[in-house]
């Protein structure tokens, strides 16, 4: 009687740990760590050196000695009380206030508006009109400079602040940058809105303006930043003293008997208002990254 063979039993597979990086790969990864922890340090040191020293010459003395010759063994705010009763300081600070403030509203307001037009609206000429305004970019305010006074003394805008604001409200990159967020935006919402009745003054106020929060943050820094320390315009268009902005009064500080501690803390001072809006609004520059993706 001869016996049937049994088949052989497969074995069992395997499974293989994950391969763990050997000693000296994971040192020289420690060590190429540490390279970059201390290069970013010294590359911080050196950006944040110039903010350091208008700090300690803005809370020095008016008779200590300027840096790099020595520091001073004192500091005091003084300097920042007596250059309120330089000129016309208050009201070069409130000036550069309402410029930035108030052209920061109107721009996101209007820009935010014409981007959902030209994202979401079909009309004739729209991608015409959309890289008319692209164009305009590449168009240096220099070459217009001169255009934009003469229509504004003609209106009698020189020495106003009106006039100051007046032309920089049409802005191109806002705009487009706006748009090519409402575009990624889903169908289904508007779709839905549609089909619960709303219309469009209720849909770009329900729907759109929630929805580009973090980009209407992050251009309202932008915004800021650019109208607060703009120099040309303001010098052009505020011919007397009590109608300049802050930066332009900085500059003339430079022609008059003033400390260098006195400068130093009218600087900063104007440097105050972009450090807290910057503080204030910078996490929503990563969440308007984080939210460009959220057609799918």
């Amino acid at each position: 009687m001869t016996s049937t063979s049994l088949p052989p039993v497969a074995a069992a597979e395997t499974v293989r740990p994950s391969a763990q990086p050997s000693r000296p790969a994971r040192r020289k990864r420690n060590r190429g760590q540490r390279w970059t922890i201390v290069s970013l340090i010294v590359i911080s040191l050196f950006t944040v050196a110039p903010l350091i020293a208008v700090v300690v010459l803005a809370l020095s003395p008016v008779d200590a000695p300027t840096i790099p010759h020595a520091i001073p063994e004192s500091l005091t705010i003084d300097n920042i009380l007596r250059i309120f009763n330089v000129g016309e300081f208050p009201l070069w600070v409130w000036n550069s206030l309402v410029y930035s403030v108030v052209s920061v509203v109107i721009v996101l307001f209007t820009a935010s508006m014409a981007a959902y037009a030209l994202a979401r609206k079909r009309f004739p000429g729209r991608n015409a009109l959309l890289w008319a305004i692209v164009a305009t970019l590449m168009v240096p305010m220099q070459a217009t400079l001169i255009p934009t006074f003469i229509l504004i003394a003609g209106a009698g805008g020189v020495n106003t602040l009106w006039g100051l604001i007046l032309p920089t409200l049409a802005n191109a990159q806002a705009v487009f940058l706006i748009r090519q967020f409402v575009m990624d935006m889903p169908d289904e919402l508007f779709d839905a809105a549609r089909i619960d009745g709303a219309g469009e003054w209720r849909t770009f106020v329900s729907i759109v303006l929630p929805l580009i929060k973090p980009v209407l943050a992050t251009l309202a820094i932008f915004v800021f930043l650019w109208h607060w320390n703009d120099l040309l315009w303001p010098l052009v268009v505020g011919q007397s003293d009590a109608a300049r902005t802050l930066t332009v009064g900085l500059a003339t500080l430079n022609t008059e008997t003033v400390s260098t501690s006195n400068i130093m803390a009218a600087a900063l001072i104007s440097f105050i208002p972009c450090f807290l809006i910057f503080i204030f609004l910078q996490r929503h520059i990563v969440e308007s990254i984080t939210a460009s993706g959220i057609k799918g």
